[in-house]
């Protein structure tokens, strides 16, 4: 049953059935929490590669 592992199609189940759970009011407070951090990241991982010295 499990032999593919997850495919995308999968996730969007998943991504749909969270959705639909957690309701519209919480979606654009979990978008902007997720750009958030993915600026965050993006920063960090710029300045890692700022400071690696080759």
């Amino acid at each position: 049953m499990l032999r593919n592992g997850l495919e995308p199609w999968h996730l969007l189940i998943v991504a749909a059935v969270l959705i639909a759970l957690s309701g519209s009011k919480k979606l654009p407070d979990t978008a902007r929490a997720l750009g958030k951090s993915l600026r965050i990241l993006k920063s960090e991982a710029k300045a890692m590669k700022e400071t690696d010295p080759q």
